[in-house]
Order: C-alpha cells, then structure tokens, then sequence
C-alpha cells in the first residue's frame, strides 16, 4: 500500500470535508494501490489541507459504480456521466476518518515542488 497526493477542486474539498462527498471519483487507478490520501485542494487554495484513509476502492462500469456510490458522491448524476463520457471503467476511492489540518500544509513540506495532475505518490 502507498500513499499519495490528489488534487482535487475547492468545491469537492468542501463536500469531502463535510461528510456529503465520500468517493473521489477517478479515471485512472494509482498502480500502488493508496492506503492515504492526503487531500490537496487546487486553486486558489493550493495547498494540503488534509488527510483521508482508504478504506476501498471501487472499480467497475461507471454505470454500476453510480448504483453503489451515487448517495454519497457529492456530485449530481449528470456530471458524473459527463466525467466518464466514453469511458468504459470507472474508479472511486472511498474515504473514511478524513483528518482537516489544523493549518494547511505546502506541497513542499512533501518534496514536491508543482501540484500533480491528478496525483502523486508521497
């Protein structure tokens, strides 16, 4: 098991956060499968303002994975099907004991000079 950095919008941040957003939805899966996320909020916040456990990750066709994700996606059903338009496997890693730092932290404090694309291992 690994741990990584993903980047994510302020607007899923803030659902992670409050517990109505507990999938982070993906299109490709880390290869090292993670056991933490450390949760880095993109623009204009750019920073790592927390932590969540891995406690599954979900792979299936982004219309099953929907069936069993959908109540706490965070997300409405037609951005959802817009995100994995053409996509024949979707990927969801689901949080749990998500930590918010107390004082967000730099990418730097991780050895990491520019904010991943999707996400790095740390």
């Amino acid at each position: 098991m690994s741990k990584i950095i993903l980047s994510i919008h302020p607007r899923f941040v803030d659902k992670i956060i409050s517990g109505e957003k507990r999938y982070e939805f993906r299109k490709v899966k880390a290869k090292l499968p993670p056991e933490k996320i450390f949760i880095y909020s993109t623009s204009p916040v750019s920073q790592v303002i927390g932590e969540a456990e891995v406690e599954n990750i979900l792979i299936d066709t982004p219309e099953n994975l929907w069936k069993i994700t959908s109540v706490y996606s965070g997300i409405d059903k037609a951005f959802y099907q817009n995100y994995y338009k053409n996509k024949q496997e979707a990927i969801a890693y689901q949080l749990k004991n998500v930590i918010v730092y107390p004082e967000p932290k730099e990418l730097k404090e991780y050895g990491i000079n520019t904010a991943p694309q999707s996400f790095i291992y740390v």
